[in-house]
């Protein structure tokens, strides 16, 4: 085998097409691009525009607020805390924080704090440091004897 004789597989490499090369070629006088104007030229088109028509985002009614400032929580509940236990993922002797949680890859997303749900039951007594709790997993954790510390 020689340098020459190297070629790429059969059907790898497209041709491409001869553009603005006379009418007869198919892809003369505009290449392809219709007729003048903006949408012939190369780069910024006017996207939403509507013909001269107010568009659609402007003709719609505005209403509402979105806070900015909102915390986001990641949200996990009694029973996969008692499944994560049982695993052996976490330890029912040492406090479960935030972090804890987040290291047990218990959360993909970046979360302002934690707050715990009351699906499930827990066996074991865990003691928490979290950023919030609903009144259910409140009164299951201290039930079954563990405690609940919010920051």
């Amino acid at each position: 085998m020689k340098l020459c004789d190297i070629r790429d597989n059969p059907g790898a490499m497209h041709k491409s097409k001869a553009l603005g090369r006379g009418v007869g070629s198919g892809k003369g006088k505009t290449s392809g691009r219709g007729g003048k104007g903006q949408t012939a030229r190369s780069g910024v088109r006017l996207k939403g525009f509507q013909g001269g028509q107010m568009p659609l985002s402007r003709r719609m009614p505005k209403r509402g607020f979105t806070n900015s400032f909102r915390l986001h929580y990641g949200e996990i509940n009694l029973d996969q805390l008692q499944t994560a236990v049982d695993e052996g993922k976490l330890s029912k002797d040492v406090v479960i924080t935030q972090d804890l949680l987040k290291q047990a890859n218990f959360f993909k997303k970046k979360f302002d704090g934690v707050r715990i749900l009351g699906r499930g039951t827990l066996t074991h007594a865990l003691n928490f440091e979290v950023s919030g709790v609903s009144q259910s997993a409140r009164a299951q954790i201290q039930e079954s004897g563990g405690s609940i510390r919010i920051i």
